[in-house]
């Protein structure tokens, strides 16, 4: 189908999680839903960062529903607080998994992991293990799980054999970070459809976003807010744009578990895009690897079994 970021599906009823949600593309993201008549579960770190996001939201849309839900994906303790709130809304659609710093350095988590993959891949795996384990007891309603990836896994190859490593640059340890997180997202779409549950695993890039081409929007994007620079600007989107990959995963009816959306190029509306092998069929070992490296980190047992061969 044709699929256009300006008009959205109508939304009312549906609840959606987005966690990052007070800047950028999670705030975008959430703007979106909530404009189409979804509920949003704005999720960060910061209950301050939540409301002054809630309010911006309700001045692009004033009827717009939002609860909140604050967790820090540093703090594994937190994660899982986190996972609880979320795992007890009476109806939940589908969730962003958006959130983490994006400070390219080699600092650690609340736990001494690597901040990069601690916070991209191993507090959403933490996350989504919790939260697929308290759902599983109660409902078997559908759910989209919609990781965010980014457009570099495409054009640069690292070494994921020890997901514990951290590797020496910090674009490389975030390039690594979301490899790992492709990986989880298509293995745990294969372990979900050997299990028979309604629920899909949905990757995202969102290609480049950039401070100068966003939207103002109150303490989200205006001179309150630090402004970053980026090299990319002239061939660029503004970080509403990048949301859109996010949403459509979201809400887009013809999408399914193992999709990946994302622009064509570093900007433009989302496509289906094709899996990268190393990705989506990195061998078994390497799959085996990663998912037990992520449980030991996480400290969590996801509780669905491996899907066997690999998809092609």
């Amino acid at each position: 189908m044709t699929w256009d970021p300006t008009r959205l599906p109508d939304l009312r009823g549906h609840v959606y999680a987005v966690t990052g949600a007070t800047g950028g593309i999670g705030y975008f993201a959430a703007e979106q839903l909530a404009s189409a008549g979804a509920e949003v579960v704005l999720a960060s770190r910061s209950p301050e960062k939540i409301a002054v996001a809630a309010a911006a939201i309700r001045g692009q849309a004033p009827d717009a529903v939002t609860s909140a839900v604050a967790f820090d994906l540093t703090s594994l303790a937190s994660v899982a607080e986190g996972a609880e709130q979320l795992a007890a809304l009476p109806r939940l659609d589908g969730i962003f998994l958006n959130g983490a710093p994006m400070q390219l350095g080699r600092g650690t988590t609340t736990d001494g992991l690597p901040l990069m993959t601690g916070a991209h891949t191993v507090a959403n795996f933490g996350l989504v293990a919790r939260l697929l384990s308290a759902r599983a007891a109660g409902t078997s309603d559908p759910l989209r799980i919609v990781h965010a990836s980014t457009g570099f896994v495409r054009r640069f190859h690292v070494d994921v054999s020890d997901p514990r490593a951290t590797p020496r640059t910090g674009i490389a340890a975030y390039v690594k970070a979301k490899t790992l997180t492709e990986i989880f997202g298509y293995e745990l779409d294969r372990r979900l459809r050997a299990a028979g549950l309604p629920i899909a695993s949905i990757l995202t890039h969102p290609g480049v976003g950039v401070d100068a081409k966003t939207p103002q929007r109150a303490g989200i994007r205006d001179g309150s807010v630090g402004y970053r620079r980026n090299p990319y600007t002239p061939w660029a989107q503004g970080k509403d744009a990048a949301a859109w990959s996010g949403v459509r995963a979201l809400v887009d009816p013809d999408a399914v578990g193992g999709d990946y959306f994302g622009p064509a190029k570093i900007a433009g509306p989302p496509v289906r895009l094709a899996p990268l092998p190393h990705t989506i069929d990195p061998g078994r070992e390497v799959v085996a690897r990663v998912w037990e490296a992520l449980e030991e980190m996480a400290g969590v047992t996801f509780g669905l079994s491996s899907a066997g061969a690999q998809n092609g």
